[in-house]
């Protein structure tokens, strides 16, 4: 179970890690507002699947956590469980971990030194909560989604050939 081996760092280097992946194809663009606005310059957020027991990391007294506050629909506030990894030196979002999927890290793409794949076709997610001065480039083979997407990362990957062994 060895996966595709994926070098990241912060922006500063302070942090740098190493994971292995079977889901390194950068495909999944979430507009929800706690990735945009943590880490999505472009609006969303791009983050990969990794395993957890692979990450290696260097520069780890660099890190800090942020749990975002979610606001519900009814006005209640909940904590997020999500824990979103970022260089203290220089805020660089790095990865999120949700401890829902303990087997499981997810890395941003756009944090990865290692070249990844060229996605095929994109799956935009969170729609509903982007906002309208960011244009949804949509390509014709995409696929849209309100909230979440019909399919894991695991299972697209592999729909598409793209699961690294």
């Amino acid at each position: 179970m060895s996966g595709l081996s994926l070098e990241g760092s912060c922006h500063c280097g302070a942090v740098r890690f190493a994971v292995a992946s079977h889901t390194p194809v950068p495909y999944q663009l979430c507009y929800c507002s706690i990735c945009r606005k943590t880490s999505g310059g472009g609006g969303y957020a791009i983050n990969l699947g990794a395993r957890m027991d692979s990450l290696s990391i260097e520069g780890a007294e660099h890190l800090g956590v942020f749990r975002a506050e979610i606001h519900d629909e009814d006005g209640a506030c909940r904590l997020s469980g999500a824990e979103r990894n970022f260089c203290t030196r220089c805020g660089c979002h790095l990865w999120l971990y949700d401890p829902t999927w303990p087997e499981l890290v997810h890395p941003l793409a756009s944090v990865i030194d290692t070249p990844l794949p060229e996605a095929p076709a994109r799956t935009h997610i969170m729609l509903d909560f982007k906002p309208d001065w960011i244009p949804l480039q949509a390509a014709p083979q995409d696929r849209t989604f309100a909230r979440y997407p019909d399919a894991s990362l695991e299972d697209w990957h592999r729909a598409h050939g793209l699961w690294a062994e």
